[in-house]
């Protein structure tokens, strides 16, 4: 599969036509598992499902067997991870770029892709109907379709939007690597917990990881292409 053709404008810099081309290709390489397992998902396609259920029954008896790390994934899971408070991150952000006056475009733009992902998990929600885990012993509950995992997505959308911005911004080398360490952990970790919690089957955290990093790739990729990449400037403004 050829990634699709980017142009971009002749006078845009050469950093937001490299941003465009790599991120063209980004795109495609993410789309291709997000439907293909959406699809597979949708279909109830017997390998999937049977490794679904294995590691589900797995990780539901470790989780029953371990009281207190299924308390500690719960804090994690409902309140550290939660969409509401990924969400609430993102806000903040868009308040600090409004704020900034100059980049009321940008904000808009990081506004409108954490809603899109919240408009597409609900959408695919609705969609696939995929029916989540029971079990005869719970030890959390969760509402709507499995497919994709909420948290999952919604954690990849803002953490990869936020680094999108600290890269933007030039954010020196600490801060950076504080960030990329933060977000790796919260992305992998929410969706573990909602596996380990049993409300969800690996496939849906798996297709919210897909699915989330696909929305940021889009939105890096198109602000490239439409609008340019400006330069990244230190914290301290210093070209």
């Amino acid at each position: 599969m050829h990634p699709p053709h980017v142009d971009t404008p002749p006078d845009a810099p050469a950093s937001a036509r490299t941003v465009a081309r790599r991120g063209a290709v980004v795109c495609a390489a993410l789309a291709v598992p997000a439907v293909l397992l959406t699809v597979l998902v949708a279909v109830s396609w017997h390998p999937l499902v049977s490794a679904d259920g294995d590691l589900a029954r797995t990780t539901h008896r470790w989780a029953v067997g371990h009281p207190d790390l299924t308390h500690a994934c719960r804090i994690l899971t409902d309140w550290v991870w939660d969409p509401v408070t990924m969400r609430l991150l993102c806000a903040a952000a868009v308040v600090w770029l409004v704020w900034r006056r100059s980049a009321w475009l940008l904000a808009l733009w990081v506004a409108a892709t954490c809603a899109l992902g919240t408009l597409l998990q609900q959408s695919l929600k609705a969609l696939v109907d995929r029916p989540r885990p029971v079990w005869p012993d719970p030890v959390d509950s969760a509402h709507y379709a499995a497919f994709p995992s909420g948290h999952a997505l919604t954690a990849t959308v803002v953490c990869g939007l936020l680094l999108w911005l600290l890269r933007r911004y030039g954010a020196g080398r600490a801060l950076w690597r504080t960030a990329v360490t933060a977000a790796v952990v919260s992305v992998v970790g929410v969706g573990l917990t909602r596996i380990w919690l049993g409300v969800h089957w690996p496939s849906d955290v798996v297709g919210g990881w897909l699915l989330g990093a696909l929305l940021v790739a889009l939105a890096v990729t198109s602000y490239a292409r439409w609008y340019g990449d400006v330069p990244a400037r230190p914290p301290d403004g210093r070209p």
